[in-house]
């Protein structure tokens, strides 16, 4: 209800108001009345933290609502399952994995078709396989960067390389 509810206030908020769209609409009023107190209170915060938002930020995310509602209708409720799923996992790894995400969308084009490449072929992968995988991928983590950089020059005169 709440996640629905935001969506409608950063709808409205994304689009210049004339008087007549500045009413609220039989719906959203209705949506109003059937919250309870605290998920009001709950909107109400949602809303005081965008106003508190620079306006480039406020631009971003009108933005990214106008996108979302030029979605399907399947892959609007593709995307609301796969925030559920997000708002599930402990903070911690929420952190983690908004952290990840942050860094890829810094990385150029060309690093990022690679790493999805990667992944497709991960995903591509068994059980066991991916298993031996994560095996080692713990096991180069938890190299110094010294040992890295040896296996790398290993690996570049394996391949002919200088």
């Amino acid at each position: 209800m709440i996640f629905a509810c935001t969506l409608s206030l950063l709808g409205a908020l994304a689009r210049p108001a004339t008087a007549q769209e500045a009413a609220p609409s039989a719906g959203a009023v209705e949506r109003w009345q059937s919250m309870s107190e605290a998920e009001r209170e709950q909107l109400r915060a949602v809303y005081r933290a965008y106003k508190d938002l620079p306006e480039s930020e406020r631009q971003r995310l009108a933005q990214s609502y106008r996108r979302f509602r030029a979605l399907s209708d399947a892959r609007q409720n593709e995307l609301r399952q796969r925030f559920r799923a997000f708002k599930a996992l402990p903070r911690g790894e929420q952190r983690q994995l908004s952290e990840t995400f942050r860094r890829y969308r810094g990385f150029s084009g060309e690093r990022r078709a690679e790493l999805r490449g990667a992944f497709r072929r991960y995903m591509q992968m068994g059980p066991e396989e991916r298993r031996q995988f994560m095996q080692k991928l713990q096991t180069w983590r938890e190299l110094s960067p010294e040992q890295r950089d040896m296996l790398r020059q290993r690996l570049r005169l394996r391949r002919g390389g200088n």
